[in-house]
């Protein structure tokens, strides 16, 4: 008569009871910053890798155009239809209190300050983790299950130079300039809201916009941007090129690149908020008060 042996996840010398849950929540906790640990270290040696190709070796012209235009050209129209609607929101929000403290015409300055600082940089950036980097997840990840990357190599080409360095230089020169059309479209389109519709003085909304934004905050703007571009490349590359197998595998390498490269974007614009705000007050100290 044969007998069926039930084997137990936890060591044959666990405690029993409630000191044996304890002992296997510690188990599974540790596996899971193991696994967390090793994904860092293997994001670490790819961010490594594509950092030397890239200062090594640029790529060729015929595999760097597609992808800027993909990346810069094909990303226009939603750009400049997101920068749009960001600055008239802006208007639409801030008006009812402007207007209960009768300074209307201050509101150009705000709205104009709110974009080229904050808003413009990261909603752009957004919408560019969303459209660029779900793309270029998507296509890594498929070349990974049908092996077009295993056949690369095994002609003798680097994938990560062919395939990745590319991208990468697309997002960290174009979203910087998609950036500066965002905060562009959105100064049009909170301008054209404040003094067609809500009927502010256009003087005084460019006067009040001229004094509180200056040229720092243009610049704290895009070079924010240069940071997120480099993020969204990154994470997604290394998401497609990590793809499970599949087509399932393929689509939750596309919505991990998003996730992960929404919440990259508001961590790195928090340090450097901190940053540049300290930055800011060491160069110009009489002028923290626009901060």
């Amino acid at each position: 008569m044969s007998t069926t042996t039930q084997t137990s996840p936890l060591p044959d010398d666990a405690p029993p009871g409630f000191a044996g849950s304890i002992v296997e929540w510690i188990s599974d906790f540790g596996d899971v910053i193991v696994g967390y640990v090793a994904a860092l270290g293997d994001f670490a040696m790819f961010v490594s890798s594509t950092s030397s190709w890239t200062f090594t070796r640029l790529p060729k012209r015929e595999t760097l155009m597609p992808n800027f235009y993909q990346i810069g050209v094909l990303s226009l129209p939603v750009i400049a239809l997101t920068g749009t609607f960001i600055g008239m929101v802006l208007a639409v929000q801030s008006y009812a209190q402007f207007r209960a403290l009768h300074i209307e015409t201050r509101l150009g300055g705000v709205i104009n300050m709110s974009l080229v600082r904050e808003l413009g940089p990261v909603l752009a950036a957004t919408m560019l983790a969303g459209r660029v980097g779900g793309s270029m997840a998507a296509e890594l990840g498929t070349m990974r299950v049908t092996e077009q990357i295993d056949a690369l190599s095994s002609m003798g080409a680097n994938p990560i130079h062919y395939l990745v360095v590319p991208r990468f230089l697309g997002c960290l020169v174009l979203i910087p300039t998609l950036t500066i059309m965002a905060d562009f479209m959105g100064v049009v389109g909170g301008w054209f809201y404040s003094v067609l519709l809500l009927d502010i003085d256009s003087h005084h909304y460019w006067q009040h916009s001229q004094e509180m934004v200056g040229a720092f905050d243009v610049f704290s703007g895009i070079f924010k941007s240069l940071f997120f571009g480099a993020a969204i490349a990154l994470i997604s590359c290394h998401r497609g090129f990590h793809c499970a197998p599949g087509a399932e595998g393929v689509g939750r390498a596309a919505t991990s690149a998003f996730v992960h490269s929404f919440v990259m974007i508001l961590a790195i614009d928090l340090l450097l908020g901190i940053f540049l705000d300290s930055l800011y007050l060491v160069i110009w100290p009489e002028g923290a008060s626009y901060l």
